[in-house]
């Protein structure tokens, strides 16, 4: 067979690619081809799957975005975490107000596991929480004192809960004042 028959009896959708005929009409259908056979692959080759370091979950307040994006990159972790972004951080995950909530929380934590083969979830919650009144009532947060233990003790509730769902996980929870400094909480006080 000559070259000219070898491209005619090529297929109809690359015969053109072999003439060297290339316009935007032909363009269209083979990236069209191609986005359709991509789409055809598995759900999981396009998954973001990897090892990576952590889950953060902090809280949804505009004012605590750039402090967290600073603690996580004083700790190495640019790029190395998924991120979960929750109204009261672990105050949405265990408080009794924000129940409809959990299951939210719990589902991404396990797919960031499967996905991203985490090894540790970092709770930050932050002082001045509009979840934390909503959630406990504005006597919780009422002063500097009462504001640390309420979420000392939600962070320890967290850090029960992680623990007894996710038990590989190492857990790291602290309270962020809005300046950025963080006061880690590692204790187990349940009362």
């Amino acid at each position: 067979m000559s070259g000219l028959d070898q491209s005619k009896a090529a297929c109809a959708c690359c015969g053109d690619l072999l003439r060297r005929r290339f316009d935007r009409r032909h363009f269209l259908a083979f990236a069209g081809a191609s986005g359709a056979a991509a789409a055809m692959q598995p759900l999981e080759s396009f998954a973001a799957s990897g090892n990576y370091e952590a889950m953060v979950i902090a809280c949804i307040d505009p004012r605590l975005q750039e402090p967290v994006r600073k603690y996580t990159a004083s700790r190495n972790l640019t790029g190395k975490y998924s991120q979960f972004v929750f109204a009261g951080a672990a105050v949405g995950v265990v408080a009794p107000a924000f129940k409809d909530w959990q299951k939210t929380f719990w589902d991404n934590l396990a797919a960031t596991i499967q996905l991203h083969n985490i090894k540790r979830v970092i709770a930050i919650n932050h002082r001045d929480c509009g979840a934390a009144k909503i959630a406990y009532g504005a006597d919780a947060v009422a002063n500097e004192a009462t504001e640390t233990m309420t979420h000392r003790r939600t962070l320890a509730m967290f850090r029960k809960e992680v623990s007894e769902r996710q038990p590989k996980l190492i857990i790291d929870t602290g309270l962020m004042s809005l300046n950025g400094r963080i006061d880690h909480f590692h204790d187990f006080m349940f009362s």
